[in-house]
């Protein structure tokens, strides 16, 4: 096992990642780019700069030149100082939290402070905004504040661009997640109970993930059971577990900023009949989408060929989603596997293989991460193995 933090992103890479990020601003028109960040979708901001807002928003404009600036709220300018890879660090109400506090002694800089800063001169801008759906109105009006002639534009593209592909530094910080993230999921198998609750599992994991050495949860654990095993996303409750239960785990680990999670049912007692039948074939399903991960191949034939799987089998009713989706700073990030997807795999994409079945009842997911490689694919978490039958 590592040391403790010593498994994380460069400072030369930050640089890298502005000077890659100055290319395609060049490439697609752009005066600058701004991304915009916030506590739970954190990544883009974090990608450039390191920093991990909470409570207030943040965000990095970029100029052609790759020269960057972060932009924080009123409370985070010693804290960004602290922590940020962006020597340039500009404080703007626009970035404050949802208390929407006033601020009345504060004089904070503004957007025209940080073009000017960045050498983004002039006033009819073509200003390509990222994280789009995580841009608040009120940062959005501050743009066009600050530059009325401007034309936004949006530029979601650029992030999707620089961040689908993975360096070793990157694959490192999540491959070192997902041993966390099995070291947390086997000893929720060791002390779960008939009678304890979801949230105590939660708990459980939660001890291992800083333990181990992990800087946060990387997604809000799941411990599901029973009927709410059907909820595709949710969150733990006091619901107290009964033999015979079925028991959804995904349990994560975050490192340097990268998000790794697994995920896999298992039963407090034996599972047989109907309900054995459609969890394992989720796990047929699972493996069938492994075996089709290669570099060069399409990702909408893959997800065509994973719904055909289920149509084929019986299971078409089940189904709820694609096969795949990118996975990185964000558990769940662009792209997705989709059958309306336009891209190719290619090599160091990095992926959850996500195998949600629903039924009436319960539903189960199988989860973990992958690598694309020339022939295959590099599974990062431990390889799911067969199903957990607990005895009590």
């Amino acid at each position: 096992m590592a040391k403790h933090g010593t498994i994380r992103i460069p400072d030369y890479e930050y640089v890298e990642r502005r000077m890659r990020a100055a290319e395609l601003i060049k490439q697609a028109g752009l005066d600058v780019l701004i991304v915009n960040s916030n506590e739970a979708d954190y990544a883009n901001a974090r990608y450039f700069s390191g920093f991990w807002p909470l409570f207030e928003r943040c965000g990095v404009a970029i100029a052609p030149t790759g020269d960057a600036a972060l932009m924080v709220g009123p409370e985070s300018r010693i804290f960004a100082a602290d922590r940020s890879k962006i020597e340039k660090i500009f404080v703007l109400k626009e970035y404050r939290e949802s208390a929407d506090p006033a601020y009345p002694e504060l004089i904070p800089d503004t957007f025209a402070d940080v073009m000017k800063a960045i050498g983004v001169t002039g006033k009819k801008l073509r200003i390509g905004v990222a994280s789009y759906l995580d841009t608040s109105v009120i940062i959005m009006e501050g743009i066009r504040a600050a530059f009325p002639e401007a034309e936004i534009v949006r530029a979601d593209s650029i992030m999707v661009s620089l961040r689908q592909i993975k360096t070793a530094n990157e694959i490192a910080c999540l491959r070192e997640g997902y041993r966390i993230a099995e070291l947390a999921s086997q000893q929720v198998i060791k002390e779960i109970q008939p009678g304890m609750t979801e949230l105590q599992m939660v708990g459980v994991a939660q001890r291992v993930v800083y333990e181990q050495g992990a800087e946060y949860e990387g997604l809000p654990m799941y411990v599901f059971s029973e009927a709410s095993t059907r909820h595709a996303i949710s969150r733990s409750s006091y619901r107290q577990f009964e033999k015979g239960d079925i028991v959804q785990l995904n349990l994560s680990a975050k490192i340097d900023g990268y998000s790794a999670a697994i995920g896999y049912p298992i039963v407090l007692g034996k599972l047989e009949g109907k309900r054995r039948e459609v969890v394992m074939f989720g796990l047929e399903a699972h493996r069938w989408t492994e075996k089709q991960v290669k570099a060069g191949i399409p990702a909408a034939d893959v997800a065509k060929g994973f719904y055909d799987y289920f149509v084929k089998n019986g299971y078409k009713d089940n189904f709820v989603y694609g096969p795949l989706h990118g996975t990185g700073m964000i558990e769940v990030e662009a792209p997705w596997c989709e059958t309306s997807s336009t891209y190719d795999l290619k090599p160091n994409m990095t992926f959850q293989i996500d195998t949600y079945i629903s039924s009436d009842t319960f539903g189960v997911r199988w989860e973990k991460g992958i690598a694309v490689t020339e022939t295959g694919c590099d599974v990062l978490s431990p390889e799911i193995g067969t199903l957990y039958e607990l005895e009590f």
